[in-house]
């Protein structure tokens, strides 16, 4: 089991890379990861969600996401706290403090997801959540050691030294957790290292000395992991990473609370002719991009909300004044109609709000979640496969022109009356080369012939390579139970 001193230290592509690389070896392996908090979730091949890092996971390994990769996941929303999904399925809403209660009841799901995969596996990667030193926390806690406990696995934990404070984040976990948990710490990393490793040969053997701890290495930065998709949200708060400038297709995606899938961007930005700017409150959308793209939304309501309080909503209308195009992606599609009614109180109190009315469409929020993996093409005829991952059912005069049609002749999204704004429930629409080709001719640009899906195999053979280099992998083996 691979911890953290914190979050967004690299346990998810820790994990990942180490998938792939003992897939390489000829091993079966499988990723875990007891409970989640993310609002970027992936469809299973079961007909379930888990967190999108354990969907990329199971790729590394060569399998198909299953729910029990991640039994429990914690979606957050606005007023209602998160919805928790069990083993692929809407359990209940919580807050934090409910939650808290819930979580003992949750370790027998947890503890039978994860012997479903042993089952089938030589190797089981589990990855946890946040830190292993919320002390606060670890009543009845099912996603750090509370699990490693029950379950008897041994411990790997993991620091960011590029964050600053690692030997002490490192041994001051040692210090604070119970010394039963201590005792389930087989050893450390520490991650995305800059500069000599020479110059660090001293601090490993502090931490070491101090913890009593093996290390299993010390793990360069890799620029080739900006290529995979991001976990968790606070990757929206990095600068993006260098690339040459003059792309001729602007493209403006409001950051709004509750982003959700926001994967769905990273084709988008891996195009060289895509400038891509996320805007925050407090910022204005460009004058000359040519799309704004609505992203999906946790809790549609509060983020329309959100984005009207931030002059999104003026900006969006002079962007469309200019003759610009606007999408809506999912929860983005739900606030370019006329309104959103939410009787049953779904994401917060009962009641209808009015939408940007862009769209002649309404959306009523329902208590079913639709999870399906779909294909089809666009009005244009340009074929794609996605994902749908939705509660809501959207109808109205510019339903009748479909943003597209799905197998099956099921027909999805709108497009207006001027073929300048459209919305669709389809999520990984530009990760088909076909369909951002087609976008991008339609805006002014063109698409670079880039190959998206083996981009992303190329960089996970990339980080598996990367941790055979840097990482003790016989050492990790010779751990594992």
């Amino acid at each position: 089991m691979f911890q953290g001193t914190g979050s967004d230290v690299g346990k998810s592509l820790v994990v990942a890379g180490l998938a792939r690389a003992f897939t390489r070896r000829g091993l079966v392996v499988r990723p875990f990861k007891p409970q989640n908090m993310s609002n970027n979730a992936a469809v299973t091949a079961d007909g379930g969600e888990i967190g999108r890092a354990q969907a990329l996971q199971a790729r590394a390994a060569g399998t198909a996401p299953s729910v029990h990769m991640n039994p429990v996941l914690l979606k957050p929303q606005s007023e209602v706290g998160a919805q928790v999904v069990v083993q692929g399925r809407v359990h209940a809403t919580a807050d934090a403090r409910a939650y808290q209660g819930m979580k003992p009841g949750l370790m027998p799901f947890v503890l039978e997801s994860f012997e479903r995969l042993k089952a089938e596996a030589d190797l089981v990667l589990v990855e946890g959540a946040g830190s292993a030193s919320e002390t606060n926390l670890r009543a009845g806690d099912v996603a750090n050691m509370g699990f490693a406990r029950a379950a008897n696995v041994p411990v790997v934990l993991i620091g960011d030294i590029d964050r600053g404070g690692v030997i002490a984040s490192l041994v001051g976990t040692k210090h604070v957790v119970d010394p039963a948990d201590a005792a389930m710490i087989a050893g450390f990393i520490v991650n995305r290292f800059r500069g000599d490793p020479a110059l660090f040969e001293s601090g490993m053997a502090e931490i070491a000395r101090l913890t009593g701890w093996r290390s299993f290495g010390l793990l360069p930065f890799l620029p080739e992991a900006a290529r995979l998709p991001a976990e968790d949200a606070l990757a929206l708060t990095r600068a993006p990473a260098a690339r040459p400038a003059g792309g001729r297709v602007k493209i403006a995606v409001p950051i709004l609370p509750h982003i959700s899938n926001f994967d769905d961007l990273d084709p988008l930005e891996a195009e060289p002719d895509v400038q891509l700017v996320r805007v925050r409150p407090g910022a204005a959308l460009p004058g000359d991009a040519a799309l704004v793209l609505l992203p999906g939304s946790k809790a549609t309501v509060a983020d329309l909300r959100a984005l009207r309080a931030a002059g999104f909503a003026i900006d969006i209308a002079a962007h469309l004044r200019r003759g610009g195009h606007v999408l809506g992606l999912c929860g983005g599609y739900q606030m370019l109609g006329r309104s959103i009614a939410d009787p049953d109180g779904i994401e917060g109190p009962p009641g209808t709000v009015q939408g940007l009315g862009l769209l002649d469409v309404e959306t009523r929020l329902t208590g079913e979640k639709r999870l399906a993996a779909v294909h089809g093409q666009t009005r244009e005829g340009v074929p794609f496969a996605g994902y749908e991952m939705h509660m809501g059912q959207t109808s109205g005069p510019d339903a009748a022109r479909p943003f597209a049609m799905l197998e099956g002749a099921r027909a999805d999204g709108a497009v207006s009356a001027s073929g300048r704004v459209a919305g669709t429930y389809v999520h990984g629409l530009f990760a088909h080369d076909g369909q951002r080709a087609a976008w991008l001719e339609r805006l002014g640009g063109t698409a670079s012939g880039l190959d998206y899906e083996a981009g992303v195999e190329e960089a996970l053979d990339a980080l598996a390579a990367h941790l055979e280099a840097h990482l003790d992998l016989d050492g990790l083996m010779a751990h594992a139970r």
